[in-house]
C-alpha cells in the first residue's frame, strides 16, 4: 500500500493549504509583533489541529476514489499516526527552543519571529531531507534497518539523559556561529541584520535564530527515521510532518507556561521510539526466524513468520503502531500531571556569557 502514487492535484492542493495558512498566520493574525493571550493561543491550537485532522479526511476521500476503502484507511490511519509522532516530538522540542530564548533573553514580542523564520526554514530542509531519505530507502531498502537500530539507540538514550538535549552554555555550535557571523549582541527590535560602523552585522535576534533553525535540523534526524518506521510512502511522511510544524509557534506560547508540567512527555518519546526501532527490525528478525526453520518448515510460526514477511498484516500492525503510539503519550501526560516535578530553581544566564 506504500506504493499509492498521489496526483500531482493532491500535491498542489496540500501546498496551497500550507501557503493559504501561512498566509493568514503571517499577514492577518501576526501582523504586528505581540504575545499572544492565552484565549488566542488556545483558539489557534485548536484551528491547526482541526486542519491537520481535515487534511486526514481529505487524504481518506482521495484515495477511497482512486484504490477504495481499504487502501483509504490504511493511509488515513498512516497520516494520523505519523502526525501524532512528529506533533509529540516536535512539542518536546518546543522546550528546548524555550531553554534557548531564555538563555538569550528574548523579549516575548520578538520570539513569534524567530519562530516563523525557523519554522519557515525546517518546511524546506525537512524536504530534502525527507526526500532524499525516500530515495535513500527505495535504492537501499536495508537502510530502514540502520534506521531502526537508530532509533532504539535515541530512545534509549533518552531514558537515560536528565538535562535537556541542548544547553547554550556549553553549546560549540554558539561559539561556532560567533566566530564566522558578526554578531552585535543586542536586540534591535525584530532586525535580523543591521548596518554598523558602515558594515553588515547580524543582531543577536540572528543569532538566535540560526541557533534555532540549527537544533531543528538535529531534531529531524530523530524525527524524520521514526516517521519511515510507520511509512516509506513520501508524501504521507512530508504532509504529516509539516502539518506537525505549522502550528509550533502557536504551541510553543500555550506550553510555555506548563513546560515543567509535562517531565514525563521524554519518557513516553523515548519508548515510542524505542518501539519504533523495533518495528522496523522485525522484518530482518522474520526472515532470519524463516533462515532458522526452514523454507519448507509448516508450522504455525513459520506460516505467520511468512505471511508477516509477505506483507499480509500491515492494517494490523499499523493498528497496534497507533494505538502503543497514543497509549504511550497519553500516559506520560497523565503521570505528568497526577505526580508533578519538584520545583527546581533555574540557574540564572547572562547574554554577556556570549563573549566569553
Amino acid at each position: 500500500m506504500n506504493g499509492i502514487e498521489f496526483p500531482l492535484w493532491v500535491w498542489g492542493t496540500f501546498f496551497a493549504i500550507v501557503l493559504i495558512a501561512l498566509f493568514v498566520d503571517i499577514f492577518i493574525v501576526n501582523r504586528h509583533a505581540h504575545v499572544p493571550s492565552r484565549k488566542e493561543t488556545v483558539t489557534w491550537s485548536i484551528v491547526w489541529i482541526s486542519l491537520a485532522l481535515a487534511f486526514n479526511g481529505f487524504v481518506y476521500w482521495v484515495v477511497n476514489d482512486l484504490y477504495g476503502h481499504d487502501a483509504a484507511l490504511f493511509k488515513a490511519k498512516e497520516f494520523f499516526t505519523g502526525y501524532l509522532i512528529e506533533l509529540s516530538l516536535s512539542v518536546d522540542n518546543l522546550f528546548v527552543f524555550l531553554l534557548i530564548f531564555s538563555y538569550f533573553q528574548v523579549p516575548k514580542k520578538y520570539q513569534h519571529r524567530v519562530l516563523f523564520w525557523g519554522i519557515m526554514g525546517a518546511i524546506f530542509m525537512r524536504m530534502g531531507m525527507i526526500f532524499a531519505g525516500a530515495e535513500l530507502v527505495e535504492r537501499f531498502h536495508a537502510i530502514l534497518y540502520l534506521f531502526g537500530a537508530f532509533l532504539i539507540y535515541t530512545g534509549l538514550k533518552m531514558f537515560s539523559d536528565d538535562e535537556d538535549g541542548f544547553n547554550p552554555e556549553e553549546s560549540k555550535m554558539v561559539s561556532l556561529v560567533t566566530r564566522y557571523v558578526r554578531i552585535t549582541k543586542r536586540y534591535e527590535g525584530e532586525k535580523f541584520i543591521i548596518i554598523e560602523g558602515g558594515k553588515r552585522a547580524g543582531t543577536l535576534l540572528l543569532l538566535v535564530l540560526i541557533v534555532v533553525e540549527i537544533s531543528d535540523v538535529v531534531f529531524a534526524v530523530d524525527s524524520i527515521p521514526a516517521i519511515f518506521g510507520i511509512t516509506t510512502d513520501r508524501f504521507i511522511v512530508y504532509t504529516s510532518n509539516i502539518f506537525a510544524i505549522l502550528g509550533l509557534r502557536t504551541f510553543f506560547f500555550l506550553l510555555a507556561d506548563l513546560a515543567d508540567k509535562f517531565h514525563y512527555l521524554k519518557y513516553g518519546l523515548a519508548t515510542v521510539l524505542t518501539f519504533i526501532g523495533f518495528k522496523m527490525l522485525t522484518p530482518l528478525l522474520a526472515e532470519g526466524l524463516i533462515l532458522v526453520l526452514g523454507t519448507e518448515n509448516q508450522s504455525a510460526v513459520a506460516v505467520f513468520t511468512k505471511r508477516f514477511v509477505a506483507g499480509d498484516f500491515k492494517q494490523e500492525f499499523i493498528n497496534i503502531s497507533l494505538a502503543f503510539v497514543v497509549i504511550a503519550i497519553f500516559l506520560s501526560v497523565v503521570l505528568s500531571l497526577v505526580f508533578p516535578a519538584k520545583q527546581v530553581t533555574a540557574k540564572e544566564n547572562s547574554i554577556e556569557k556570549l563573549d566569553e
